[in-house]
């Protein structure tokens, strides 16, 4: 604690701080310039992970092919079949007829006890007659699609452990399930098509599960055999093991047998194209409109960054508005952001060489907005973008998404997430990422090195406030001196008197 102006009785104090503000001058400037340089180092990175969220957006969109590829498929009975496209590239269209679906096999155990209860199910099989002493413990399912199931069974099992292991080992080829009202047990093959579920091993005869046929007389096990569908596709009969089935990259659908053929056709789904490539649209100029407006944004140079003392003395909506123009203009003509918005607008006024020859945005009615304000973004003529994607949707798709090579630049959405990652790659070297080590970029190397000066500075000034404390300290000793002298001079004067 420091107590000065004893003997002189100035603030000393107060004049020390006053001194000590006007040697913090350019430590105050250096941490404004670091300030600034913060507020530049966040928006280089906001506009990083922008940008990478729209190149993410173009590639999740116009940059697949299976965008371009959505269908709609018209049935003339979709009761009976239905049909849907799944990546196909071409149109589809013909007559299916419907003779028999795809059933799955089945097997039901001989009767094992009439109306067994919840405990019984949970009870050891020699607790309900079922003595497995003897046997090899085994039980064998093998399933109409080739899987076969091989499980063992012990004294400690009961029906419900059986039917656990049944339906929770991997790969079986069946579910199962006890019936308490019939006595049964009843296997299903998970997949239908031709075949039959085949039941062996030492316990199948315990379960009354092996021996079943199609049309047992007693009460013995019985086995329905799982059948393929059987269809008339434009002439052409054939078969399936299941109802559901591709061709042609379309997925049919067999619900039930038709009375006659039933046609279908398909055709580009120009909606859902035009909604995509629309998006693209929208995502784009968005990215133009704030791109423009952060290198074109004001520099206020007389608003600089607060100091503490400065803040101490402002309300918050004061600091705020102030700040709002301190942070104006970071990125104000920043070279790398100029030179991907100029990729920009060549690219999307470049044409695509296609397998129909070179097409640009322009031959599918996407054009750039004629007001120069508008800094090149894109509209789109409705009507002839429709037209494009109806007549040939590939031909749009390759302006877009074509694959680039060695010597091709590739389609728009291409080359687009190209420019975004080299831009991106700049940025990050430059402005680094969230948790990223200062030495690493650019902007961390130059705040290290502020954070230094800083440091230095600070060091400095309590050197120099200790030197003034000192100074003073010494002046207030010597006038305490001169006090002390000039009080016992006029004592000893005022004595002899």
């Amino acid at each position: 604690m420091r107590i000065g102006g004893l003997a002189t009785g100035m603030d000393t104090e107060q004049i020390i701080k006053d001194m000590m503000t006007a040697h913090r001058i350019p430590l105050d400037k250096i941490t404004q310039k670091k300030q600034y340089l913060q507020w530049q180092l966040d928006d280089y990175r906001s506009f990083n992970r922008n940008l990478r969220d729209t190149g993410y957006k173009v590639t999740d969109t116009v940059g697949k092919q299976a965008t371009f590829m959505q269908k709609t498929v018209n049935v003339s009975n979709p009761d009976a079949i239905g049909v849907k496209a799944n990546g196909a590239t071409g149109e589809f269209s013909g007559t299916i007829e419907v003779k028999e679906l795809a059933t799955q096999a089945s097997l039901q155990s001989g009767k094992l006890k009439e109306n067994m209860s919840q405990i019984e199910l949970d009870t050891k099989l020699s607790g309900i007659g079922i003595d497995i002493s003897g046997t090899d413990g085994k039980l064998i399912i093998k399933s109409p699609n080739g899987k076969e199931l091989n499980i063992t069974v012990d004294a400690e099992d009961s029906i419900n452990s059986i039917l656990k292991k049944i339906n929770e080992t991997t790969g079986s080829g069946v579910t199962a399930f006890y019936d308490s009202h019939s006595g049964k047990i009843a296997l299903t093959s998970k997949d239908s098509g031709r075949g039959n579920i085949e039941v062996s091993g030492g316990i199948a005869d315990k379960l009354k599960l092996s021996g079943a046929i199609v049309n047992p007389t007693d009460d013995g096990p019985r086995l329905t055999s799982g059948q393929n569908a059987k269809f008339t596709f434009n002439g052409l009969e054939t078969e399936r093991a299941s109802n559901i089935f591709t061709i042609n990259g379309f997925e049919i659908n067999l619900k039930q047998a038709s009375t006659g053929p039933v046609t279908f056709s398909s055709s580009p789904d120009v909606d859902k194209v035009l909604e995509s490539v629309t998006k693209f649209v929208d995502d784009y100029n968005k990215l133009i409109e704030e791109l423009h407006a952060k290198i074109k944004e004001p520099v206020y140079r007389n608003f600089q960054p607060l100091s503490d003392e400065q803040k101490k003395d402002m309300k918050e909506k004061e600091i705020e508005l102030w700040e709002e123009k301190a942070k104006s203009g970071t990125l104000r003509n920043d070279p790398t952001i100029s030179s991907m918005l100029t990729k920009m607008r060549q690219m999307m006024s470049e044409g695509v060489e296609t397998s129909t020859g070179k097409v640009s945005l322009k031959d599918l009615g996407i054009t750039p907005i004629k007001d120069y304000k508008e800094n090149g973004k894109l509209e789109i003529n409705e009507t002839e973008l429709r037209k494009a994607i109806s007549e040939d949707p590939n031909k749009v798709y390759e302006v877009f998404a074509k694959t680039s090579t060695a010597t091709d630049k590739g389609g728009i959405a291409i080359q687009f997430r190209k420019t975004v990652d080299e831009t991106n790659k700049v940025i990050s070297t430059k402005a680094g990422s969230t948790g990223s080590v200062s030495d690493s970029f650019t902007l961390g190397r130059t705040m290290k090195s502020f954070e230094k000066q800083i440091e230095r500075f600070e060091d400095r000034l309590k050197m120099t406030e200790n030197r003034l404390w000192k100074q003073f300290t010494a002046m207030e000793n010597a006038i305490q001196r001169a006090n002390a002298q000039s009080a016992s001079l006029a004592s000893a004067l005022g004595g002899g008197m």
